[in-house]
């Protein structure tokens, strides 16, 4: 995909946000429509400019000849739905890409696997490796098909479902062939066989994710939720340089909880975000399904699977593989989503906001389109308020709290087209992020304005190529022909 070019702004300027000619309205910036009716020399350049950024992106001889130019990095912080919707499009353009999920989902088939058999939590990441996997051939289709596959409602329809799919006689198992079908149907015995062996709890298969099965199993099995990504991943043949991570890689169970303002202690991921009430159900994340909540979120933090108050604060260790991505990827995304239950859980640990705020690149927040039940009259600049002090840990433990900036942690924001959230221009400045770029969005029917896949992914890789056209002007190396090198 050719890349947009995405111009800087001062949003303090009084002509910051004066309509363009011919315009009405607020004038915000927009990402370009189509990158095609640019010129063409202007696209290799920038590709150039990013070949040679940081002298990470480009393989040469030793006359500089012969350029292999490598796409962009990204670090994306998401949860296991909103951002599944453009992984797709962001394969086209690169699949250098470290996805960094929570653990911490306790609702859905995710919730039973850890009621019955412990660990942690994988429904996100198991839907993550399904969007980044293979869809080249019959075989990788079918293979796709089988682990994205849901059991049957009714909790008896479910079981023999499930039974016919662990025998080996389901017609999922069409078009897998016998190296993999052996090597996944192994897996989903062995979590067959660890649910029997605890009889005092009867398992439910009702809506269950064979994914999820096959994903437990091999966790289990091998006592690392790591190696069970790994097998996973090949498996269902995720590109090598595309990562999925645990924010925190561990075989034992993680329970979130949350602190309201009004000092109300909610436990458990589902009972922030989508409560159930004790019911054995699917979550509905229908954005008007859930009542509100009683008071506003004031902070996120991870608990003891039997803590019910602050006194059961528990603080687990960022994965050391999500540092080391983050002190080298090119640009830093928090994605739409549940902001508080499915991004704020990975920003919280120590570790994550120091990195963060030690790199100089894009650090881009994709703003939801619609308001859900953890951020119910939260603006734009509440959203990046509630991302600072997440990464300052602002209100946990004041000997582990940090004192930066939101423009440390944020600093650009990429908002779909006739989005709910209010964009306070003013505080945003006040919070020192001066650009503000609107994307071509479409209308999801379940929740609402959603950004358009393709402008998104278009409008981010211009970002990144702006930044990268920067850095190297500010160095000297960058002029009107972009001339790189001799």
């Amino acid at each position: 995909m050719a890349l947009a070019a995405c111009p800087r702004y001062d949003i303090s300027h009084p002509r910051a946000f004066a309509p363009a000619s011919g315009s009405r309205g607020l004038g915000l910036l927009r990402a370009p429509r189509s990158a095609a009716s640019r010129p063409r020399g202007r696209l290799r350049r920038r590709s150039r400019a990013m070949a040679a950024y940081g002298g990470v992106h480009s393989t040469t001889d030793g006359d500089g000849a012969g350029a292999s130019h490598a796409p962009p990095s990204l670090l994306v912080f998401s949860g296991g739905t909103a951002f599944n919707g453009v992984v797709e499009e962001l394969k086209k353009v690169t699949t250098r890409v470290a996805h960094v999920l929570p653990v911490s989902d306790d609702g859905g088939s995710t919730a039973e696997i850890v009621r019955v058999l412990g660990g942690p939590a994988v429904g996100d990441i198991r839907s993550r490796c399904l969007r980044l996997s293979d869809e080249s051939t019959s075989e990788a289709l079918s293979v796709r098909k089988l682990l994205g596959h849901r059991l049957p409602i009714d909790p008896s329809e479910a079981k023999l479902e499930w039974y016919q799919i662990v025998e080996g006689e389901h017609s999922l198992w069409d078009g897998v062939s016998r190296p993999y079908r052996e090597t996944i149907r192994a897996f989903l015995v062995y979590f067959h066989n660890e649910i029997l062996r605890r009889s005092a709890e009867m398992f439910c298969f009702t809506n269950g994710s064979i994914g999820n099965f096959f994903f437990a199993g091999a966790r289990i099995f091998f006592q690392s939720l790591d190696a069970a990504i790994f097998l996973f991943s090949r498996v269902s043949q995720i590109p090598a340089e595309s990562l999925v991570l645990p924010v925190i890689s561990t075989n034992d169970r993680l329970t979130l909880g949350c602190e309201l303002w009004d000092g109300t202690i909610i436990r458990g991921q589902n009972e922030i975000s989508h409560p159930s009430n004790g019911r054995r159900e699917v979550v509905n994340k229908d954005c008007n399904s859930c009542t509100a909540l009683p008071s506003r979120i004031k902070r996120v933090f991870y608990m003891s699977s039997e803590g019910s108050n602050l006194l059961h604060e528990v603080f687990p260790k960022a994965n050391h593989t999500v540092l080391e991505q983050l002190s080298k990827v090119d640009c830093i995304v928090y994605a739409m989503g549940s902001l508080f239950t499915s991004v704020c859980p990975s920003l919280v640990l120590r570790g994550i906001g120091e990195t963060i705020a030690s790199r100089s690149i894009p650090k881009v927040l994709l703003l939801n389109g619609s308001h859900d039940r953890e951020t119910a009259g939260l603006s734009a600049s509440g959203f990046v308020t509630a991302i600072t002090d997440s990464l300052n840990r602002t209100y946990g433990d004041p000997h582990k709290s940090l004192q930066n900036r939101p423009s440390d942690y944020v600093n650009a924001i990429l908002v779909p087209e006739g989005g709910q959230v209010p964009l306070d221009i003013e505080n945003l400045s006040a919070q020192g992020i001066f650009r503000v770029v609107t994307v071509e969005s479409v209308h999801d029917p379940k929740v609402g304005v959603i950004f358009d896949p393709q402008s998104l992914i278009q409008a981010l890789t211009s970002l990144i190529s702006e930044e990268i056209n920067t850095h190297l002007s500010e160095l000297g190396y960058l002029t009107e022909n972009v001339k790189l090198g001799s």
